[in-house]
């Protein structure tokens, strides 16, 4: 293993901690998670500094760990499930086109709202698949759940993401003094 495959597996494993973490912060009470998305965010990170595979994976991973390790915060089925397969698309989508695009404002939002609107629709057809025997999930609820009731969220991913990754950006290309 390289240097280059170390850190990201390093940096990986801090976005999966943060991505267990965050929602304490919410009080684990569902209404505040599912408004702030606090899972989102390390793992849109994640994809914007390791790469698209490892978003991918730490997306894939978060919300099976965290329900599983916190007795069913999220609730397994369907919420960590559908989860699991978003955040890995929120994951694989910013690494992915964050490589491609340029480096600029423009090209993060670009990466960012691909990612966002990818995750949500991929959330969306899970939710359809896993609810499909239940009838439970209709157009208005894929509405409520992707859009309306997250829009604290949302705001919160378009502020803090592209400052997170202009920083780390620059930390980057900063020489360490000893």
């Amino acid at each position: 293993m390289n240097n280059k495959h170390i850190r990201a597996l390093v940096l990986s494993a801090l976005f999966l901690a943060l991505a267990y973490v965050l929602p304490f912060f919410t009080g684990n009470i569902p209404q505040i998670g599912s408004m702030l998305l606090p899972m989102h965010i390390p793992v849109i990170l994640c994809g914007f500094v390791c790469g698209a595979p490892w978003g991918a994976v730490v997306g894939l991973i978060a919300p099976i760990m965290r329900s599983l390790l916190t007795g069913g915060f999220p609730p397994m089925f369907p919420t960590a499930v559908a989860m699991a397969f978003e955040l890995a698309s929120y994951g694989f989508v910013s690494g992915f086109l964050s490589r491609r695009l340029p480096g600029n404002l423009v090209g993060i939002y670009t990466s960012l709202l691909a990612a966002m609107v990818c995750g949500r629709g991929v959330w969306g057809v899970v939710m359809a698949l896993v609810t499909l025997g239940q009838g439970g999930f209709t157009a208005a609820a894929f509405v409520a759940g992707a859009f309306t009731n997250a829009i604290p969220g949302i705001i919160l991913q378009l502020v803090a993401i592209p400052a997170i990754v202009f920083a780390v950006r620059k930390l980057e290309n900063t020489p360490l003094e000893v």
